[in-house]
């Protein structure tokens, strides 16, 4: 991206009144930010949604001047940008109507190959939310997946520092500009976050620090992943927000459950009960239900014929997949008379001992 282009697309994100979709609207016909901000105004309005509150905002110099400062702010303090229409912009991202026409990042962060997730819950996170957020992070940790979240409180920095504490790559969305962090006290993690990561913002280094800024920045969170996790909710809160934009994605939402008397679980037992959540009580549910393949190919297979690091329950599902090309989970489930959710763990750990490999549909077949 140039930076004429860069200039004008900033001038077109400044403009009052016209947000990402009419942006994205606006360039598809004119063609470019700098054409959209140069065409006649007849020429727009024949533009549906288009009228002369905006037309009006669009003709205002102020805009192209604010932008000049602000790339100076981006050009300053290192800062990348990623235009919706470039290879760069995150690719899920890419699928939502309403992502932003500009992302602003720093770090290090690359979210080309890796499965990503986006985990996000209450601020007022218990004693087991944060165990199990942990767990969840730890057990995933050989998927190599990029955790995605938005550095508040509670369930937010949770999920980072686990993910830095795994050396997984890790993504903090702010609902502000680059310039300033919030809450001040996580200031202490920039660093280590820049490492493993970095931060994500559509936001300007001038833009005022406003609440409403919080649950747009949750559209990006949501956006970016294939999944979201909520950790824990109160029958209302912006986890949830979360949660309904990923499902206006066709994202697939996990859910915590927990007690009907807890409150900090009133919100993820209603995403199960309304079937707007997969309900999740083991880290293993989110690599088979999005069907997670591993990439480490370092591990030795162990041979079909000897048994000598499987277990019982594992050598059953053996005895029954080897005469067989492919089979469903549920299937082995019901010939082995065990559990589900015993036998979604056993694959998992046949899988890293190179016995079987997962493929689409929640098949599994032998190696």
């Amino acid at each position: 991206m140039t930076e004429i282009e860069l200039l004008y697309a900033l001038a077109l994100q400044h403009v009052p009144n016209i947000g990402d979709i009419t942006a994205k609207k606006l360039i598809a016909h004119c063609g470019s930010a700098e054409a959209v901000l140069k065409e006649k105004k007849q020429n727009l309005l024949k533009i549906d949604g288009i009228g002369q509150v905006v037309l009006k905002e669009l003709s205002k110099s102020h805009h192209l001047k604010d932008a000049e400062n602000e790339m100076k702010f981006i050009a300053s303090n290192n800062i990348k940008v990623s235009y919706f229409e470039e290879d760069n912009y995150p690719e899920k991202l890419k699928h939502c109507i309403d992502g932003p026409i500009l992302l602003f990042q720093s770090g290090h962060i690359d979210l080309s190959k890796q499965p990503i997730i986006s985990i996000v819950g209450t601020r007022k996170i218990t004693t087991s939310g944060v165990a199990f957020c942990e767990d969840l992070i730890e057990q995933l940790t050989v998927y190599n997946p990029i955790i995605v979240s938005g550095f508040a409180y509670g369930t937010d920095i949770t999920a980072h520092k686990a993910a830095m504490k795994h050396d997984l790559q890790t993504v903090a969305c702010l609902a502000h500009g680059l310039n300033q962090i919030y809450p001040k006290v996580h200031k202490k993690y920039m660093v280590d976050m820049e490492k493993n990561g970095g931060f994500l913002s559509d936001f300007w280094s001038t833009d005022s620090f406003d609440r409403n800024n919080f649950l747009k920045r949750n559209r990006v969170i949501a956006g970016l992943s294939s999944a979201t996790v909520v950790i824990e909710s109160a029958e209302k809160g912006g986890s949830l927000v979360t949660a309904d934009i990923a499902n206006s994605y066709n994202r697939d939402v996990f859910a915590v459950p927990g007690r009907p008397t807890d409150s900090q679980s009133i919100g993820c037992n209603n995403l199960i009960k309304h079937q707007k959540a997969h309900m999740l009580t083991t880290p293993l549910d989110v690599p088979y239900i999005l069907n997670w393949e591993l990439e480490d190919v370092s591990k030795p297979a162990v041979q079909k014929q000897l048994f000598v690091e499987l277990d019982a329950s594992e050598k059953l599902i053996f005895n029954y997949l080897k005469d067989l090309e492919q089979q469903q989970l549920d299937s082995i489930a019901l010939h082995c008379e065990l559990p589900i959710f015993k036998v979604a763990s056993l694959l998992l750990s046949m899988e890293l001992k190179g016995v079987v490999r997962p493929l689409p549909g929640k098949l599994f077949e032998l190696i």
